[in-house]
């Protein structure tokens, strides 16, 4: 009986195939996306900088305690920076640089002067190699002229405002006189931050140290790490590890919290505090948990009309079958038995429309994928079983009131066409 219904009334089952097909796809999509995209929003957001900042210990202990300590003499070793890349979650590292800051004369005045690493090869302690540096970490800067190289010592760059300020212009010549020498190097570019706090001058990290007379030395690293939402754990975790208790601090540990990173950043860095930048780290997690939550919103609303325009299309072929219908429950079938052969052939025809449907989600959150985030998107195994669960309940919400319907239905009355 079921198979022959099916083979009847074809433009009305292919519509509710086509409807559960429409609604599973987009749902498909936004649910593959969501699963994909805490990795992606924070991939993008790392564009913008660093979201952990390691220092030497007793600059930072100085720094939480007088907001106007002099910790310029408290410094890292520059030799320890390979080990970043060895720490657990090192492939969550995406970039890093060094920084040595120093008060340095130019002509008749005084200016910021920062020494980093801008695009540098590093070799690892695993014998492998890694790119690092300032080129990555502040891709976001206007560059008028070209950065630094890492080899070129004998040139600088200037912020846009202390070139304003002193007519500076790229390729002139500017004597820089540190603490320990002074050094003539040439304008090569200029760099506008958009940040009125940033240094006055760049200078590579080895001409910094010379003018410092510390060679070797580096007074801060900023880190830019992938990292995991914070949640109760990682929060209470960054209050004190040593707290949790043995299977909490494993997980913790395992899993890649900007505490948790920041933490191993300490155990391979001697005498050095890491710390998070709060402002970054929580507004990945705010930006994540709303994106995630309008998208599981938009998924939800796709169903819902999706079960509405069921439902329409069941009732209505209910109502065009009522005489055959009724004409079952005449010849002693019961109400239960009629439903569940209705219910049998929506089962049928949702089990068609979501299969395809799918699919097709399949290929449109690839779709998406690449129109939003440039990068194709991985397949969760768990949306299969979740949108199969999904189309059962679609299926059984829209078929409601064409159940309704039939356990009102009176035999006599629709068989004299009442």
């Amino acid at each position: 009986m079921v198979f022959r219904a099916l083979t009847r009334q074809v433009g009305r089952r292919a519509l509710i195939a086509l409807t559960v097909a429409l609604g599973v796809s987009l749902s498909t999509a936004i649910l593959s996306v969501m699963w994909n995209i805490g990795d992606k929003v924070n991939e993008e957001l790392k564009a913008y900088g660093a979201n952990i900042v390691v220092r030497p210990q007793s600059s930072a202990i100085l720094s939480s305690l007088y907001e106007d300590a002099d910790t310029g003499s408290a410094t890292l070793a520059e030799e320890d920076l390979g080990k970043i890349k060895t720490i657990f979650w090192a492939f969550n590292i995406l970039d890093f640089a060094p920084f040595l800051s120093l008060d340095a004369s130019v002509a008749d005045s005084t200016a910021s002067v920062e020494g980093t690493w801008f695009n540098k090869t590093l070799d690892l302690p695993t014998g492998e190699q890694a790119q690092a540096g300032m080129k990555n970490l502040r891709s976001w800067w206007d560059v008028s002229g070209d950065w630094l190289s890492d080899c070129c010592d004998d040139k600088v760059m200037a912020s846009s405002s202390y070139a304003a300020a002193h007519g500076l212009t790229v390729g002139q010549m500017v004597t820089v006189g540190g603490p320990s020498t002074s050094k003539t190097l040439k304008l090569a570019g200029i760099y506008d931050s958009g940040d009125s706090s940033a240094s006055d001058l760049l200078v590579t990290l080895k001409t910094a140290q010379e003018l410092a007379g510390s060679p070797g030395a580096v007074s801060r690293i900023e880190v830019s790490a992938l990292t995991t939402p914070d949640n109760d754990l990682a929060r209470r975790a960054a209050k004190d590890p040593k707290l949790l208790s043995a299977a909490d601090w494993e997980t913790w540990y395992c899993t890649a919290y900007v505490s948790s990173i920041a933490y191993q950043l300490e155990e391979v860095i001697p005498e050095s505090v890491a710390r998070p930048v709060r402002q970054i780290a929580e507004s990945e997690g705010v930006v994540l948990e709303k994106t995630q939550s309008l998208m599981l919103v938009i998924a939800l609303l796709s169903l819902i009309g999706a079960a509405m325009g069921i439902a329409n299309l069941i009732t209505a072929s209910v109502m065009e079958r009522a005489a055959e219908i009724g004409l079952m429950k005449a010849i002693g079938g019961t109400s239960r038995q009629v439903v569940f052969t209705i219910l049998a052939e929506n089962l049928v025809i949702g089990a068609i429309g979501g299969l395809a449907g799918y699919f097709a989600g399949l290929g449109l959150a690839q779709v998406i994928g690449e129109a939003v985030f440039g990068t194709s998107i991985s397949i969760t195994p768990i949306v299969a079983p979740i949108m199969a669960g999904l189309v059962l309940v679609v299926i059984a919400v829209g078929s409601l009131p064409a159940i309704r319907l039939l356990l009102k239905l009176k035999p006599a009355e629709v068989l004299h066409g009442r």
